[in-house]
C-alpha cells in the first residue's frame, strides 16, 4: 500500500508546484497584449487605483516622441480576467478537482486504516491466546474439557468483528488500484502541459514582460507632467466615516512610504488614523492614532514628505505636523486668507483653505477680501511655509465644487454634486487660464475632498462617506535631445 501512496504524494507535490508557477506566470503574461506599470513598493495602491473595474483596462495614457518622431508610451492594460481564457488554466482547474477528489479518498483511507489498525492491535493479545489454546488442544485433545472448550468458543466469538475489517482491506486494496490509475493519468496530462509550456517558453516571456514593465516605468518617470484630458470611472476603495472627510497618501516624489491617513469630518477634529498600507485601510486594520495638538478646519489637508499640512480651526494658520515625532514643526498664518466659511467651496464645510501638492511642490488654494472672493493660488516653501509666489485666477471660489493641482495647473470643478465636471484650468507657468469640459462620474453625489497624488497619478476623493479613486489621463509630447 505504501508505493501507490508515495506516487500520489509525488503527483500532489508536482501539481502544487505547477499550479503555483502558473499562478505567478499567467497574470504577468496578460501584459503582452498591452503594457503594464511596474509593481514596486506601492504595488497595492497602484493596482487598486489603476483597475477601474474587472472589465476595463488601465485608464492612464501618456505620450512622447522617439528619435523618429513617432508617438510612444501609451499605457494600456487588458482585463484582469484575460488569463482565465487560457486553455491551460482550464486544464489546471480540472486537474486540481481530480487532485482534490484523490486527496479526499486518501483521507478516508487514512482514517479508516488508522482505526482498523488500532483494532487489530487491540485484538493481538486475544489472537495469541486463541492460538495458544488451539495448539494445546491439538497436541493434547484430552485437555480440552467442556470448560476449556467454552472459553475457546468465547474467544473466537470476540474475534468475529475482525472479519469485516479484513473484508474492508480487500475493498481498500481495489480503491488503491483505481487511485494508481488516476495518478498515472494525471502524470500523463501534466507531462503534456509541461511539454506545451516548454514550447511556449513561458519563463522567457515572463522576463520580457518584466523588462517591458521596467522600461515603461522609466518612460513614465521621464514623462513627468502633462495636461489633463480625461478622468476614469470611479474606483470605490472603502465606505467608512461620515459624509465629509479626507484621506490621503504621501505626495512626495520619490517616496516608498505606503501609509494611508484618514481624517473624518470637516471641523474641530483632532484624530488622524494612520494605516500601514492601502490593503489595511480597506480592511480597517493595522492602524495607529495621532491626536493633533490643534483641531483642523475643512478637508483640504495634505501629507507631504512625512508631515501633515492642515488649516487650524477658526484661523488662517497652516500647521505642519510631523508624524514620526508627533510634534508641530512649524505654523504660519496665510496672510489675508479667509477662514471659518468666509470663502468656502460650494459645499461649505469650512473649506476656505485647501492645501495640496503636485509634481512642483506644495500649494495653498484660498481667497481673500482684496481678491473679491476669487481663487488665489500660492506656492509654499515646505519647511517654513513661506509664500513663494501667488496667482489670482479670477474664478469665484464659491462657484467651485473642489480643485486640485497637476503639474502646476489648478483644475476646478463646477459643482460638488452629481453632474459635476472639470470646468476651469489655471496655468501657473503662463499665468493664463481656459475653460474646460472634462466630465467625471460623481457616483455618490457629494464630493467634499478631491486631491491629486503625483506619485500614483490618481485623484483621491471623499464622496458622501465613500473613499474613491479616479485615474487621470495626461497628455504631453516630449521632444528628444536631437530636436
Amino acid at each position: 500500500m505504501s508505493v501507490p501512496l508515495l506516487k500520489i504524494g509525488a503527483v500532489l507535490s508536482t501539481m502544487a508546484m505547477v499550479t503555483n508557477w502558473m499562478s505567478q506566470t499567467l497574470p504577468s503574461l496578460v501584459g503582452l497584449n498591452g503594457t503594464t506599470i511596474s509593481r514596486g513598493g506601492t504595488s497595492e495602491r497602484i493596482v487598486s487605483a489603476l483597475y477601474p473595474s474587472p472589465e476595463e483596462g488601465w485608464q492612464i495614457y501618456s505620450s512622447a516622441q522617439d528619435a523618429d518622431g513617432k508617438c510612444i508610451c501609451t499605457v494600456v492594460a487588458p482585463a484582469q480576467n484575460m488569463c482565465n481564457r487560457d486553455p491551460r488554466s482550464r486544464q489546471l482547474r480540472q486537474l486540481m478537482e481530480k487532485v482534490q477528489n484523490i486527496t479526499q479518498s486518501m483521507e478516508v483511507l487514512d482514517l479508516r486504516t488508522y482505526r482498523d489498525l488500532q483494532y487489530v492491535r487491540d485484538t493481538e493479545n486475544l489472537m495469541k491466546t486463541v492460538d495458544g489454546k488451539l495448539k494445546t488442544a491439538s497436541e493434547n485433545p484430552r485437555s480440552l474439557n467442556p470448560k476449556s472448550f467454552q472459553e475457546l468458543k468465547d474467544k473466537m466469538t470476540q474475534l468475529l468483528p475482525l472479519l469485516p475489517v479484513l473484508e474492508q482491506y480487500k475493498t481498500d486494496a481495489g480503491m488503491i488500484l483505481r487511485l494508481r490509475d488516476e495518478v498515472q493519468n494525471l502524470s500523463l496530462v501534466l507531462m503534456a502541459i509541461q511539454e506545451e509550456m516548454g514550447a511556449y517558453d513561458y519563463e522567457e516571456l515572463r522576463q520580457r514582460v518584466l523588462l517591458l514593465e521596467t522600461r515603461l516605468h522609466s518612460c513614465m518617470q521621464k514623462l513627468g507632467c502633462g495636461k489633463l484630458t480625461g478622468v476614469s470611472n470611479p474606483i470605490t476603495v472603502r465606505a467608512s466615516g461620515s459624509r465629509f472627510g479626507s484621506w490621503m497618501t504621501d505626495t512626495m516624489i520619490p517616496s516608498s512610504d505606503n501609509r494611508v491617513w484618514c481624517m473624518d469630518g470637516y471641523f474641530k477634529g483632532r484624530r488622524v488614523l494612520e494605516y500601514r498600507t492601502l490593503n489595511d485601510f480597506m480592511k480597517g486594520q493595522n492602524f495607529v492614532q495621532h491626536l493633533l495638538p490643534h483641531p483642523w478646519a475643512g478637508t483640504g489637508h495634505v501629507v507631504y514628505n512625512g508631515s501633515l499640512y492642515y488649516n487650524k480651526y477658526q484661523s488662517n494658520i497652516i500647521i505642519k505636523y510631523h508624524f514620526r515625532s508627533r510634534s508641530v514643526l512649524v505654523q504660519r498664518s496665510l496672510s489675508g486668507a479667509g477662514y471659518n466659511n468666509t470663502f468656502p467651496y460650494s459645499w461649505g464645510g469650512s473649506s476656505d483653505i485647501d492645501l495640496m501638492a503636485d509634481e512642483n511642490g506644495l500649494w495653498a488654494v484660498y481667497t481673500t477680501i482684496p481678491n473679491a472672493g476669487n481663487i488665489v493660488i500660492s506656492r509654499l516653501e515646505p519647511q517654513s511655509l513661506e509664500v513663494l509666489q501667488t496667482w489670482d485666477t479670477g474664478f469665484p471660489k464659491r462657484s467651485a465644487g473642489e480643485s486640485f493641482m497637476i503639474c502646476g495647473t489648478l483644475y476646478v470643478t463646477n459643482s460638488h454634486l452629481a453632474g459635476a465636471k472639470i470646468y476651469f484650468a489655471y496655468y501657473t507657468n503662463t499665468s493664463s487660464y481656459e475653460y474646460t469640459d472634462i466630465p467625471f462620474h460623481n457616483q455618490y453625489s457629494h464630493i467634499s475632498m478631491m486631491d491629486y497624488n503625483p506619485r500614483e497619478r490618481v485623484l483621491y476623493t471623499w464622496n458622501n462617506g465613500h473613499q474613491v479613486l479616479y485615474n487621470v489621463t495626461l497628455f504631453q509630447v516630449i521632444k528628444t535631445s536631437g530636436d
